[in-house]
């Protein structure tokens, strides 16, 4: 492994904590103790994943969250928050952000870097992938060499956890994926953040999709499917 993850927290016990549990896994990894310092760093260099605490001395977790989903130019790094905010509500806000991942202190190391691995796994093109393109009703193009998903023609600024969920439901054929493929798929077996974080992506998902939002349909107690 080459990646590169980027963790930010100012405290340096869990700095240096999680950057030998990373490094003991492959991983390269950046530490930074605040967030202006770590803004600074992505200007030059984007790590493949940035592990974020929310409470930085300098400038909050989520406004970097928000800072960073708003430039095109990191649309394909992923996002996990670190944090002691225990609340549901922190928890959704942060998914709502863009952030790919939460994880709550106290927190398991080795879980973190299985966290990666899975958030990772999540971006790297599927080999069983025949067709380079899914043309989903001639008005969203799913370009599978590029990552990319176009809308009308205009680039989608989609998450990598965005994509893997649109390609999964347009792979369906308008056929119903189940809520539990849906977890299953993106995480494996491992434990989840909350019960709507499925929920949470879906509606970031629609919201990029601009005129065809109501193209990803809600089927109540089951999943959700394209209407195509």
């Amino acid at each position: 492994m080459n990646e590169l993850i980027a963790v930010v927290d100012d405290e340096k016990s869990i700095l240096e904590l999680t950057s030998i549990h990373l490094k003991k896994s492959g991983f390269q990894v950046a530490t930074f103790i605040s967030g202006m310092e770590y803004l600074e760093f992505i200007k030059n260099t984007i790590p493949d994943v940035t592990i974020l605490d929310l409470m930085l001395p300098d400038i909050d977790g989520m406004d970097v969250c928000k800072t960073l989903r708003r430039d095109n130019k990191y649309d394909n790094m992923s996002i996990i928050i670190l944090s002691g905010r225990i609340d549901e509500s922190d928890t959704i806000l942060g998914l709502e952000l863009g952030a790919d991942d939460y994880v709550k202190k106290p927190f398991s190391p080795k879980e973190l870097a299985v966290r990666v691995k899975t958030v990772l796994r999540r971006k790297a093109p599927q080999a069983a992938q025949t067709e380079n393109k899914i043309n989903i009703d001639n008005k969203i193009i799913i370009d599978v060499d590029r990552y990319e998903v176009h809308v009308d023609g205009e680039l989608a600024a989609l998450t990598p956890t965005e994509y893997r969920i649109l390609k999964m439901l347009a792979e369906k054929n308008g056929s119903v994926l189940k809520r539990e493929e849906i977890l299953y798929n993106l995480w494996g077996n491992e434990k989840i953040v909350v019960d709507h974080t499925v929920d949470v992506h879906i509606k970031h998902l629609r919201e990029k999709l601009g005129p065809y939002a109501n193209l990803v349909k809600n089927v109540r107690g089951v999943g959700y499917k394209l209407g195509i």
